[in-house]
């Protein structure tokens, strides 16, 4: 999660919502880290997670991450969430929840649809105070 926060602290120095991710294969070995750059880019599925799980698959040769784990500083908005199950990607650990746009504990709930193609082990709240933080004082200064 160090590494998952300290890119969404470069996120949010880029003029980017602070959120960060990393990606770990089996062993830990560390396979992807991003921060948004949905407005660098104009791209609005450069969400962190988006990012690692592409660069991780990629990595590996393959098409699927299961025994992988993604930390995340924000819950997973329905889109990453959905891009989870179809990556197989083993666990999911994340820091803040989202009640307005999270799509794993609220919102839509992903993973809990009984149609959901593969179902990861989450856990959330890891350092929850601490990415929340980084986003409130993000939206602070920029509606300031």
């Amino acid at each position: 999660m160090d590494i998952a926060m300290a890119e969404a602290r470069a996120a949010a120095g880029r003029g980017e919502v602070p959120v960060g991710a990393a990606l770990s294969g089996p062993g830990g070995v560390l396979l992807a880290r991003a921060g948004n750059r949905v407005e660098e880019w104009r791209d609005p599925s450069a969400h962190a997670e988006m990012q690692v799980m592409r660069a991780a698959v990629h990595q590996l040769g393959g098409e699927r991450l299961g025994g992988c784990v993604l930390y995340v500083t924000l819950e997973p908005c329905p889109m990453c969430a959905a891009a989870a199950t179809h990556f197989r990607l083993g666990r999911i650990v994340f820091g803040a929840y989202d009640p307005k746009g999270g799509g794993v504990e609220h919102g839509p709930r992903v993973f809990s649809h009984p149609r959901c193609l593969h179902r990861p082990e989450v856990v959330g709240g890891v350092r929850e105070r601490e990415a929340g933080a980084l986003l409130r004082d993000f939206f602070r200064h920029l509606r300031a």
